[in-house]
């Protein structure tokens, strides 16, 4: 496994990579899972040190977590059980996930923009005001069943997914929505 252990304006020493590697390591082993390479960033706030871990497995999901505390080492200590309690929520679905595919997630390419959020800097043009582009990316969309995008929804801890349905081949969403449920968007015309 890569491991990639760095620092936003902070010296990360070789006890503290060593112990990362160390524990990281035997928390992914606990749950059978074949990881490709863990990031892990630590970085300031105030008073607060902040870690962020993404692993990345051999399935093609990933595994998100972030930790805060006053000192390092707590800090990480917070990100790693964060990791572990997903992990251990998900055991079975991530064992079961492994054993029904014949090879890893599939992933398209698509498109991300960043639009300027200030209507006063939006262009005129005739059909209306347009925004304004200020970055364009490319992200990965996976091919997965809806439960699981749901499962990498909350591994990832992101609030949304956009992936392609594996029954249907179309794109769909999957969401928190404010009241602590998932919302699921399916836009198959259906009417």
């Amino acid at each position: 496994m890569r491991y990639t252990i760095s620092g936003k304006q902070i010296d990360v020493g070789d006890a503290l990579s060593t112990h990362v590697k160390t524990q990281v390591g035997e928390t992914i082993d606990k749950y059978s899972q074949r990881p490709t390479d863990a990031t892990v960033t630590f970085s300031k706030d105030a008073h607060q040190f902040l870690c962020d871990a993404v692993v990345h497995l051999s399935t093609g999901l990933n595994v998100t977590a972030r930790g805060a505390a006053t000192e390092i080492y707590a800090a990480f200590e917070a990100c790693r059980e964060k990791m572990d309690k997903q992990l251990r929520r998900y055991k079975r679905r991530l064992k079961d996930h492994h054993k029904d595919r014949s090879g890893p997630v599939e992933f398209g390419q698509a498109g991300v923009y960043v639009l300027t959020g200030d209507e006063d800097d939006w262009e005129a043009q005739d059909s209306g005001l347009q925004p304004i582009i200020i970055a364009e990316m490319e992200t990965r969309v996976p091919t997965l069943s809806v439960g699981d995008a749901v499962m990498q929804m909350e591994l990832s801890g992101t609030p949304l997914l956009v992936f392609r349905n594996e029954k249907h081949g179309g794109v769909n969403v999957v969401h928190r929505r404010d009241d602590g449920n998932v919302g699921w968007i399916d836009p198959r015309g259906n009417g």
